[in-house]
């Protein structure tokens, strides 16, 4: 009998050491933080900045919820560079970014669906999900992930695309940019005028803000989104250990 016992405790015993490991919550955590932080590197780039994008023209002016459905194509993606270099912002924002230990920005240059205005959308790739969200904050002083928001400062060095409708698109030609949090991630997106028109109030004409507005949201978003996206709940490959 006793022999018997001792055969079923180490039958359990190797049952145990056979049974798959499970994560704790903390390392399921920290697992999947890696894993969204690496998509930048992993990602190629034109999966990164999709060749084309959709994005709605939503009317003020009409009680339809319905927008126009409009495309904005992709003309080029930049060499990576440093932040320093092309998050192109006030000082206190290139100060928040070095702090927070930003390692790269990614750009790539769009035009909209009639190819008068361009924009040139950029992912800083910071060192996690709050360094991100605090520089999201501190530029649209509210939203940061999701649809994020519009941003009370002008970032990002445009990217400019020779033979293109963005071969004019420079520093003075930025109207507008909105910002949204993915993960350790801030994405920006810069729009301006194609014919190399420097800045100019838009404030007066709903239309025109409304058309830059969509724009730069419709391809912020888009970009930000899969960054983001919530990775798959981590395994263990087997037994007895992970």
């Amino acid at each position: 009998m006793v022999g018997l016992c001792g055969f079923l405790l180490a039958g359990a015993g190797i049952r145990g050491q056979l049974k798959p490991r499970t994560f704790t919550p903390a390392q399921q955590k920290r697992i999947e933080a890696w894993e969204v932080a690496k998509r930048w590197r992993t990602t190629s780039k034109a999966q990164l900045f999709p060749s084309v994008i959709g994005y709605e023209l939503t009317s003020s002016s009409s009680g339809s919820k319905a927008g126009l459905k409009l495309k904005a194509r992709r003309l080029e993606i930049a060499p990576q560079a440093s932040c320093v270099k092309a998050a192109g912002g006030s000082r206190s924002l290139m100060a928040m970014l070095n702090g927070d230990g930003c390692l790269a920005l990614l750009r790539s240059t769009y035009a909209d669906a009639s190819s008068s205005l361009v924009l040139t959308a950029g992912i800083a790739v910071l060192k996690n999900q709050a360094s991100a969200a605090a520089a999201a904050r501190y530029l649209t002083g509210g939203p940061a992930f999701g649809q994020g928001g519009p941003a009370r400062q002008l970032v990002l060095s445009p990217f400019r695309v020779s033979g293109t409708p963005a071969a004019l698109f420079g520093y003075p030609q930025r109207q507008l940019s909105w910002i949204v949090a993915a993960g350790p991630y801030l994405v920006m997106a810069t729009v301006g005028y194609a014919d190399g028109r420097p800045r100019v109030s838009v404030r007066t004409d709903s239309y025109l803000l409304q058309e830059m507005n969509s724009l730069a949201h419709g391809v912020a978003v888009t970009v930000a989104t899969p960054l983001g996206a919530q990775p798959p709940v981590p395994r263990c490959p087997g037994a007895p250990s992970c």
